[in-house]
């Protein structure tokens, strides 16, 4: 089933009404490498990760973020990259620069300070004379690696009725989860603003909410800020820094300290039931938010073509079977074999699949061609000798991967047995091992694979009926 878009403008998309967003500068923060993310960022950004293909295009995990921009009517903003910044700038200028004509201003850090930015704050710090010249009132900061949805016009209007001198977007997670996030204290409504009591980064035990017992408030990585205050604030922290600056250890406790920070809770967007809202920090999180993304409706808003962008031949496509995602995969790329049964897989864009394979609960790396018959999620053991395994289930197969995995398998040495040898001398002679076993068994013909005796464990035979 073809996914409809609507190519993004920033007329046609500006969702909120007159907010004088011209002194609202937007700082995107996008140099994160996602190290929980393993081989899948080992040559990428996290951002410039690609999640689906649609109308032809990469849709890369920065591109939510953009779109909300977009549809926020802001038509100018600073990307700060670091980490391999070369697909993530590159996908910036070809698909959205024509779409910010107030200029999409993309500052490296390795090119704006000695030893790149340290920490969230840094990075803003560091570009303070660029944003200087801008001469913004507000500065709309934001994270590069969530998925989303959400008009920013009623957060800058609830941050501009208030006294705040920080404003943080927040939403409810799990309480077993918050551990990874930034737990705010305050009375939770969603889309109204009220004043923080207490905020901590990461905390062991997270507070829980005071609305809903089982989940906590938590900060989105979403802040507008009154830029002369964040100035000032910015300065006296890197003046004391020793490791650098960032938002969640330094600024937001100090304007929680002093009574300057507000939070505003995240409401669900116009025509959905729920908010969506993840933060895709790890493996199994990146294979549910692609399965959410799949489904039917999605749970939010997927960026459409951009006006100005180019795209490719033909029509990307995503498409499902019961809980398998089927097709994320670029239009020259074969469908999932009929033979093939996927569960709760998630292919990345440029994967190619093989006739007779089994997978469950697997993430494959892009770019990988999955050989013929292969089985994953079915023995949790085999799967975390050759794969990467998480506590939770998900197996993330990558190229490279599957490369060492053959390799192994060519070492194992085919030895054909004739009738009445016993396969257990035959396989101590080949390793040099002292094996027990009853003498003289008889049989038909086996074959047996043989390695060296310190993987004595890892011998099967197979005894032909």
């Amino acid at each position: 089933m073809p996914v409809q878009s609507v190519p993004e403008t920033p007329a046609a998309l500006a969702l909120s009404p007159a907010l004088g967003l011209s002194s609202v500068l937007p700082v995107l923060l996008a140099g994160g490498r996602g190290s929980r993310l393993f081989e899948l960022t080992e040559a990428e950004a996290k951002p410039a990760l690609p999640l689906l293909v649609q109308s032809g295009q990469a849709l890369r995990m920065i591109d939510f973020t953009m779109a909300n921009l977009m549809r926020s009517g802001l038509q100018r903003a600073i990307v700060a990259t670091e980490y391999c910044p070369k697909t993530l700038q590159r996908h910036l200028g070809h698909r959205w620069n024509a779409a910010f004509p107030g200029g999409l201003r993309l500052r490296d850090g390795a090119d704006m300070t000695q030893g790149g930015y340290l920490g969230t704050g840094h990075a803003v710090a560091a570009n303070s004379a660029e944003i200087d010249a801008l001469a913004p009132d507000d500065l709309l900061i934001l994270s590069g690696d969530h998925v989303y949805e959400m008009d920013y016009g009623p957060l800058i209007r609830a941050h501009r009725a208030s006294d705040a001198a920080i404003t943080v977007a927040v939403t409810h997670v799990p309480l077993a989860q918050a551990q990874a996030f930034g737990v705010v204290d305050a009375e939770a409504t969603a889309g109204s603003a009220s004043p923080i009591r207490a905020f901590a980064e990461k905390p062991i035990r997270p507070r829980a909410s005071r609305d809903q017992p089982d989940q906590a408030l938590v900060s989105m990585g979403v802040y507008v800020a009154d830029w002369r205050w964040l100035r000032e604030v910015l300065g006296k922290a890197m003046a004391r820094a020793e490791n650098g600056v960032d938002f969640g250890h330094d600024i937001l406790p100090a304007a929680v300290a002093t009574g300057l920070a507000q939070c505003w809770v995240f409401p669900a967007p116009r025509n959905r039931a729920t908010a969506y809202w993840r933060d895709v920090g790890t493996l199994d999180a990146l294979r549910e938010t692609i399965l959410d993304l799949t489904g039917f409706p999605p749970p939010c808003a997927l960026p459409g073509p951009t006006a100005g962008a180019q795209t490719g031949a033909g029509a990307g496509r995503l498409s499902s079977l019961g809980s398998a995602v089927v097709d994320l995969l670029l239009p020259s790329v074969p469908r999932v074999p009929p033979t093939a049964l996927l569960e709760e897989s998630v292919l990345l864009p440029g994967a190619r699949p093989g006739p007779g394979m089994r997978l469950k609960r697997v993430l494959v790396a892009p770019d990988t061609q999955l050989p013929a018959g292969l089985v994953i999620g079915e023995d949790p053991a085999e799967d975390a000798r050759w794969f990467r395994r998480t506590e939770q289930g998900t197996v993330l197969v990558s190229a490279a991967m599957l490369a060492r995995r053959a390799a192994e398998r060519r070492r194992l040495v085919p030895v054909q047995l004739a009738p009445k040898t016993d396969p257990l001398k035959v396989m101590a002679m080949a390793t040099g091992a002292i094996l027990g076993g009853p003498a003289g068994r008889s049989g038909p013909p086996a074959v047996i694979m043989t390695r060296s005796a310190a993987e004595i464990s890892a011998f099967r035979v197979w005894l032909k009926p």
